[in-house]
Parts: C-alpha cells; sequence; structure tokens
C-alpha cells in the first residue's frame, strides 16, 4: 500500500497541472511553460513533434516540423506566431524533470450578414458570428454601433433595419481570461425612390395632334401616329404653320401689288386727259 502511494506521489511530482490556452487564427499566442528557471535544460513539444530545446549556456535545438518555423522560446515561453487550426492540440514543456501538460485552443471567428453588407432601411437582415474549433465555454456576443450594451447570442435579427443599424459591428468572443473580437462594417442606405419618366414627349404629341385636328384619347409619351417619332410630327406641325402664314402673306402681297398697278393706271389716263 505504501508502495502505491510513493508511485503516484512520484506521478504527481513529475507532471504539473497544465493550462488551457486560446488563440485565434493569424494571431500570436505565449503559452506559458510553469517554471521561473531550470535545469540541465528545457523542452516544447507539440503532441508527440519535438519544436524546440535549449540549455543553460543558451545553445539552441529544432524540430523540422512546420510549427518551428513560426514559434521561438523566449523566456522559457513558447510564443507562436501567425497561429492556424492545425496548431491547436496538446503542448509539453519540459522543465528540472518536470513535465508540465499545456492545450492551446485555436479559433476560426467568421462573421457574416446576409442578405449583403449593404442594407436598406425598413429592409430585415441577420448578423451571424460562427466559431470553428474545440470551443466549449466560450461566450459569444454582438456589440451594435453607438451603443455598449451586448447582444448575448451568436445570431441578431435585425427587424426590421434601421438607421441606428448603420456604422460597425463588433463580435466579441470570451473564452475564460481571453477575449477576442472580429469586426463587421454594416452600411445602411434609403431605399431607391421610383422617377416617373418626363412628360415632355407626351406634351409634343398633343400638340401635334391639336395641330392636325384630331382627337386622340390613348396619347402617351412613348406613341405616335403612324409610326413616325413625335419629333416628326412636332416639325410637320410647325411647317404646316409656316406655310399657313406664308400662304396669307402671299395673298395680301398680291392684293397690294394688283390695287398698286390700277392706282398707277388711273393715275396715267389722268395725266394724258
Amino acid at each position: 500500500m505504501k508502495v502505491i502511494v510513493l508511485f503516484v506521489f512520484v506521478l504527481g511530482a513529475l507532471s504539473a497541472a497544465g493550462e488551457d490556452f486560446f488563440a485565434k487564427v493569424g494571431q500570436k499566442v505565449t503559452l506559458n511553460c510553469g517554471v521561473s528557471s531550470y535545469r540541465p535544460s528545457l523542452q516544447w513539444r507539440h503532441i508527440n513533434d519535438f519544436l524546440h530545446s535549449v540549455d543553460q549556456s543558451g545553445f539552441p535545438r529544432k524540430g523540422y516540423v512546420e510549427l518551428v518555423r513560426r514559434s521561438v522560446v523566449r523566456q522559457n515561453n513558447l510564443e507562436i506566431f501567425s497561429v492556424k487550426e492545425t496548431d491547436a492540440g496538446r503542448f509539453t514543456c519540459f522543465a528540472d524533470g518536470t513535465r508540465h501538460n499545456h492545450s492551446l485552443v485555436v479559433l476560426s471567428v467568421l462573421v457574416s450578414v446576409q442578405p449583403s453588407a449593404v442594407l436598406e432601411l425598413n429592409n430585415e437582415a441577420t448578423l451571424r458570428c460562427e466559431l470553428k474549433g474545440q470551443h466549449r465555454g466560450c461566450e459569444v456576443k454582438w456589440r451594435s454601433p453607438n451603443t455598449y450594451s451586448l447582444t448575448n447570442t451568436s445570431t441578431v435579427q435585425l427587424k426590421p433595419v434601421k438607421t441606428s443599424h448603420n456604422g460597425a459591428w463588433e463580435c466579441i468572443i470570451t473564452c475564460g481570461r481571453n477575449t477576442f473580437s472580429e469586426p463587421l462594417a454594416i452600411t445602411v442606405q434609403e431605399p431607391p425612390t421610383t422617377t416617373t419618366p418626363p412628360t415632355t414627349l407626351k406634351n409634343i404629341t398633343l400638340f401635334v395632334t391639336s395641330v392636325q385636328g384630331t382627337t386622340c384619347t390613348t396619347c402617351t409619351a412613348n406613341y405616335c401616329p403612324l409610326g413616325l417619332s413625335c419629333w416628326m410630327w412636332f416639325v410637320i406641325g410647325v411647317c404646316c404653320q409656316c406655310g399657313m402664314l406664308l400662304i396669307v402673306f402671299v395673298t395680301v402681297l398680291c392684293k397690294c401689288i394688283k390695287r398698286r398697278a390700277v392706282f398707277e393706271e388711273r393715275r396715267s389716263s389722268n395725266i394724258y386727259v
């Protein structure tokens, strides 16, 4: 019985309790080993892959996996840059004969809005903030523009869309002592106004119809009789008016010339008498 108790005690001394770390894809994360000093060497492993080893003389050794190129040992801790989803899992730090097991949870945050990021006033939209990875214990909340209040849900329904929804939204993820955020810009615009077509062509058509002396009960801006364009009817109407004025002018001129000829004839006859 004493041997079993001693064996459990030794295992507990050789394996210290670890810590859970959280990181978002693309960010940097620092994994604390859990010791302030070591001798004779410090070693980091990811699952079964060897990463880094440093002795007290400062001589480093590196592994050959891809994660080695994105990580470095600094002050006993392991710093990982440009975190990837494949970095998730168990990390082990060996120092002073003690193994410190830690775990890294990598989150991939996806924010989206349907139907699009440009919304029309009084329409409906849905905001989503999704997490990929082992995110047990993480809370997802939305922060709307111009307010400090948080909506404790990963999905937000905008029914209807208001002017106050315009601006920068923020999805906030809380995992223990770690907080991450992902922005989302939304633009709210007025719905397009319907414009009435110009009435110029319609007015021209009605004017030409009145010149021709006919009645058109179904004339519209895009309809003209006999298949001619409305501008042609307008020119015809103007020409008719000019023709009528020309006829009147010629008639009056002829009468004036005739009267003058009669007057000259009478004047000549009076002179010879």
